[in-house]
């Protein structure tokens, strides 16, 4: 097996497939602390090169972590290994914007530490790998799934952290044979259009494939292609050369809306990893910067390869854009074979020649020169769901927080692109201002790209739709809506000094985030799951928010919910979603009026750590308001941690009485009420069910 390819989930020995799973785990391991094996001291460890990510030292502990929460949420392991660490480099991968900077100061342990924990957690893997049971072909619930997700995952992350490395002062890594750049540099070809036929495309993996993959690549689409020209060649830096010197990072009409904001902020002047010194241009590689290759690809996000097509475009006289998906698959028709099976790599991929890019004529197929590898390819697609999209229960946020328009799909992978990331099915997004290892190709086309676009129009999975039908839906049996009843119940019991902001820990798909605005200035919903947070933030930036909703069998129904009907439509900019955990928040959730924590407390799984420390993040004379039905299950807090519903010295103790004892000391009990509510699964079953809501006032003085 090509150690740097993906596992194929298909064999006949077990043992032999075993042995693959641990080559496969520890040369990925290994490689990933070879890359950061290039930085040559430690500090630089904890500089933020990119403003848009966390410095290299989240990186370095992350995919480390990754392994024990997912082995820890999958029951295949019985403890963590550092509970400070599992939660410190769990969740931060990309903020929301490029003017979104992240400034909040972590105490991030030192490289010695995530070192030696990379070594404790390498330890177990192997030791899981070794003991798991294995049948074969690997499926989706077998715990071998979730090691070849690690090893996936960590892949990943070799590419996003190269990018990273390379914004690094040079001063700071190393030149390594272990990542030797190519050399071969000239003046580039002059780029031409080809003629593709036009087609039918069905993409999508099904189940029976032999290869991992990620949630988004599974299901179906098909689209009709129209015939167009693709470009020979990669745009060069060569090609993009005359872009600048045509002054088109100045002028604003080849730049959408987007771009010209980016551009605004940034000033950005030429690619990012360019320099420009006495009239002679560089180019900074992973560690070392040389003189513009100008037979290499050219490297620069979505928004910049969007400008140089509409420059070319009003160069030209004809309709050029950047290509498609579907268009993408066309051009990939042209190499047979796939990874893991190719006997070498067809292309500039998989670390099989270089650690940098190549001339871009370096690896032809029927005309066309890197359909895969060299740098990836951005595309005019936004990612969505094909039809038949389901999540991984124990990854339920790889794919749908960019399902939101704003994330364009790269193809065809780059030099560093291993695993998962070379195979044909693979699908990677980005939002359009970042940087990754990707190029682009133009193609001259006059159908339109919107008529390619896979338009994840209804949510249909049925847990959110059912919380979404919950929050927005219809009121059934006389009974008033949950999060608009609750709200208004607790304000009804309590006297506001001031209501500048509130806080709705546990806020689910939203609602009660939205009716605390019509009171609050500002509102922070907080969920632990990024799918529910993906609602809430998608319906504040659409306006509205479809989704369907089970009857009977097979059979749905199709929901609407709006802003403007709900007459939130004024509120919404006050309202700040966020994924988080409620054990475990980020100092900046603090100094609230209200802190309201719906139908929560039963699902953590250590409540008393909050209900503790919730008083530091609320001003005094401030009030927390925690409603819960007390259905207590071990699958979520063991019982050792459960507030009440237990014998305690042989007599009855609640979880008011838990509530009570624990909260006291900080605060007095307000009041107590009983707010129903009813969950709809279908339209001829419903949970009926009563919440116990407790207003508690924060004693002044405490902190």
């Amino acid at each position: 097996m090509h150690a740097t390819r993906t596992v194929p989930l298909t064999g006949h020995d077990t043992e032999q497939k075993r042995q693959e799973l641990k080559l496969a785990f520890n040369h990925t391991w290994e490689l990933y602390e070879s890359l950061f094996s290039v930085v040559n001291n430690d500090k630089a460890f904890f500089v933020k090169a990119e403003p848009l990510r966390h410095p290299l030292i989240f990186y370095f502990g992350h995919t480390a972590t990754f392994y024990i929460n997912k082995l820890k949420l999958g029951k295949y392991i019985k403890h963590r290994i550092n509970p400070n660490f599992e939660s410190m480099f769990a969740i931060g991968v990309d903020e929301m914007s490029w003017d979104d900077l992240d400034d909040t100061h972590y105490q991030w342990p030192s490289v010695t530490e995530v070192k030696q924990y990379r070594n404790s957690v390498k330890a177990v893997v192997n030791q899981v790998i070794d003991k798991l049971p294995l049948t074969l072909p690997i499926n989706e619930d077998d715990p071998a799934w979730i090691i070849l997700m690690g090893i996936e995952h960590e892949r990943i992350h070799l590419e996003t952290s190269s990018v990273i490395i390379r914004q690094l002062p040079l001063d700071d890594v190393t030149p390594s044979p272990l990542w030797p750049a190519c050399s071969d540099t000239s003046n580039a070809p002059e780029n031409s259009l080809l003629s593709v036929a036009g087609s039918h495309v069905a993409l999508g993996k099904n189940e029976d494939e032999a290869t991992y993959g990620w949630d988004n690549e599974y299901g179906n689409q098909t689209y009709h292609v129209a015939d167009f020209k693709a470009s020979k060649y990669l745009v060069s830096n060569q090609e993009f050369l005359t872009f600048i010197k045509a002054d088109g990072y100045r002028h604003l009409r080849y730049w959408n809306e987007e771009g010209k904001a980016w551009l605004a902020y940034t000033q950005a002047k030429m690619p990012r990893f360019w320099r420009e010194r006495n009239g002679q241009w560089y180019q900074r590689n992973l560690t070392s910067e040389v003189p513009l290759p100008l037979n290499w690809p050219v490297e620069v996000n979505q928004l910049e390869a969007k400008a140089f097509c509409n420059w070319k475009a009003e160069q030209a006289q004809r309709p050029i854009r950047l290509l498609t998906e579907a268009e993408w698959y066309l051009l990939r028709q042209n190499i047979d074979s796939d990874s893991p099976q190719w006997d070498e790599a067809p292309g500039n991929i998989e670390l099989g020649y270089y650690a940098s890019s190549c001339p871009v004529d370096r690896f032809e197929h029927e005309g066309f020169c890197d359909i895969i590898g060299n740098v990836w390819q951005w595309t005019e697609t936004n990612i969505d769901g094909f039809q038949g999209f389901k999540v991984h229960p124990l990854y339920d946020d790889f794919s749908t927080p960019t399902f939101d328009g704003k994330h364009n799909l790269i193809k065809g992978g780059s030099w560093i692109s291993t695993g998962n990331e070379s195979i044909k099915a693979s699908r990677y997004a980005f939002r359009r201002h970042f940087y990754q290892h990707a190029g682009f190709r133009y193609v001259e086309s006059r159908q339109a790209p919107e008529t390619m676009a896979s338009l994840n129009i209804y949510e249909t999975d049925e847990l959110i739709s059912q919380y979404l039908e919950f929050h927005y839906g219809a009121e059934y049996f006389a009974v008033p809506n949950f999060c608009i009843h609750g709200v208004q119940a607790s304000l009804q019991e309590i006297q506001l000094t001031q209501h500048q902001r509130a806080l709705d820990i546990g806020c689910s798909v939203g609602r009660a985030s939205f009716e605390l605005a019509k009171t609050f200035d500002h509102v922070d919903g907080i969920d632990f799951s990024a799918r529910f947070i993906q609602q809430a933030y998608s319906l504040t930036e659409q306006g509205e928010k479809r989704y369907t909703i089970k009857t009977e069998g097979d059979l749905v129904e199709f929901k609407c919910a709006t802003l403007t009907e709900m007459g939130y439509q004024d509120v919404a900019n006050k309202i700040h979603f966020v994924q988080g955990d409620a054990c475990n928040l980020k100092p900046q959730f603090t100094h609230y009026d209200l802190i309201y924590a719906s139908n929560l407390i039963d699902r953590l799984g250590n409540p008393r750590q909050f209900l503790r420390t919730i008083h530091q993040r609320l001003n005094p004379g401030g009030y927390l308001v925690i409603t819960s039905p007390y259905t207590w299950l071990e699958e979520y807090t063991e019982k050792a941690h459960w507030l009440g519903g237990v014998k305690v010295n042989g007599e009855n103790f609640t979880t008011l009485d838990g509530l009570t004892e624990t909260l006291i000391p900080h605060f007095e009990l307000i009041a107590v009420k009983e707010i129903p509510f009813v969950i709809r699964e279908t339209k001829r079953k419903f949970q009926h069910s009563l919440s116990e809501m407790t207003i508690w006032r924060k004693r002044n003085g405490n902190h």
